[in-house]
């Protein structure tokens, strides 16, 4: 018997566990892109409020369409880079711990704050979205009994993200994150294989126009034919599959790092004709636009998120593989500024919609909106990041050591809470 575990777990380590050799201590530059990602997804949802032709939970009466112009060049790809430092950051993990205690850790570190988010962080924004669409007459304590309740009916033409009218609305990343982190486990054993390693090799090697190809036609394929209000879904777990197949190659970061004056030259030209074609082709004829044209549009999309990943990458092997006491700081909080801070943005662009700031409110108003969600952030962060109870559910371990009966007992709670979450999201 204890011949059998002791092969299987063999077995496990084996096909589950990546080949270290190369693995390096520290890659801080991944740290701080981690931090820069998200700093981005802050002020990109400001300007989602601001954008004429993009929906959102909530439209300031100050909008102007070139905002779109500068937003485009930022969003090909700055959800790519984000899945891609995840998947490198899977690889990294699983040398530490076992599968088992990876797939735990990371639903306890996940779900917990999740399901914090989509009930007490996520409601506020639900709220203001249906008062500014459907003139919700009530107060927002009476909007709260109206949400945990089973049979309301003030929100049939919303849509479930996860139970009856609750939704994960921003939090969908974290939703995601758990379950792509699921599936790779279950890929291991082909993603760890020596055959993937030397098929991976071969195409680091080939010249880098013809190696980006490779990369972006499955980008491209998923773009064309699936559908595109859930694309983001399998393009987002097709980056996490980069990140944790280029995790610590030397052979690829190596290529990317010499291939910094290339990208630096050829993927703004990308970027200019991808928005060109959004601005010229798109906007005025749409899905009516002639077929070349919009296969034309997919592909400088879909190049866009590959290039402008990869140069992110480049540049932050170059310059931002440095340790710093910031960079700590910042690191360890961006779940809490990543949960939060569309709600901020919402409620502080929701109460200044409420005064008549005057001819300067173009001005005025975004500023406002841009002052107040940073130092809410900061100030919900300090707070966070001092309480005990707090941090578990923004994604934080604990700043001091317990005994090992009391962290037995908080990841049992832990996980009895997030039980019908999982199930829900497994089903």
């Amino acid at each position: 018997m204890l011949n059998s575990i002791g092969n299987l777990k063999a077995i496990i380590k084996y096909y589950f566990v990546p080949d270290f050799e190369y693995m390096p201590s520290r890659r801080f530059d991944l740290d701080w892109l981690r931090v820069g990602a998200f700093g981005l997804l802050i002020f990109f949802h400001i300007g989602m409020l601001y954008v004429e032709n993009w929906g959102f939970h909530f439209k300031s009466q100050y909008q102007w369409q070139g905002l779109e112009m500068v937003m485009l060049f930022v969003s090909p790809w700055r959800m790519a880079i984000l899945w891609l430092v995840s998947g490198i950051a899977i690889k990294f993990l699983l040398v530490k711990v076992s599968v088992e205690r990876f797939v735990f850790l990371r639903s306890v570190r996940i779900l917990l704050p999740l399901l914090f988010g989509i009930l007490v962080v996520v409601p506020p924004q639900l709220y203001i979205e249906m008062t500014q669409k459907s003139a919700l007459d009530m107060s927002y304590w009476q909007f709260m009994i109206e949400f945990f309740a089973e049979d309301s009916v003030i929100f049939k033409e919303y849509q479930a993200g996860i139970w009856p009218h609750i939704d994960v609305n921003h939090l969908w990343y974290l939703r995601s994150l758990w379950q792509f982190s699921l599936l790779l486990v279950c890929l291991l054993p082909l993603l760890n294989a020596n055959k993937t390693v030397q098929v991976l090799n071969w195409i680091f090697r080939l010249p880098g126009a013809l190696a980006i190809g490779m990369a972006t036609l499955p980008i491209f394929l998923l773009q064309l034919f699936w559908e595109p209000d859930t694309v983001r879904y399998p393009l987002g777990f097709a980056f996490m599959l980069y990140g944790y197949l280029i995790g610590w190659s030397p052979l690829f970061w190596s290529r990317v790092k010499e291939a910094l004056p290339f990208l630096a030259k050829l993927t703004p030209l990308v970027l200019v004709s991808f928005v060109c074609f959004y601005q010229f082709m798109w906007l005025p004829q749409g899905d009516n636009a002639h077929y070349t044209w919009q296969l034309l549009g997919l592909l400088s999309y879909s190049l866009s998120r590959v290039m402008g990943a990869l140069l992110l990458l480049s540049l932050a092997y170059h310059y931002l593989n440095v340790a710093s006491s910031k960079l700590s700081y910042w690191s360890e909080g961006v779940y809490a500024f990543y949960i939060l801070h569309q709600s901020i943005i919402i409620i502080a662009a929701y109460q200044l919609s409420q005064f008549d700031l005057g001819p300067a409110g173009p001005i005025i108003e975004p500023l406002a909106v841009i002052v107040i969600t940073i130092v809410g952030c900061l100030l919900c962060y300090e707070l966070i990041r001092r309480s005990t109870l707090l941090r578990p559910l923004f994604g934080m371990k604990q700043a001091k050591a317990y005994s090992k009966s009391v962290n037995k007992l908080g990841y049992v709670s832990a996980g009895i809470l997030i039980f019908p979450l999982a199930l829900s999201l497994l089903l």
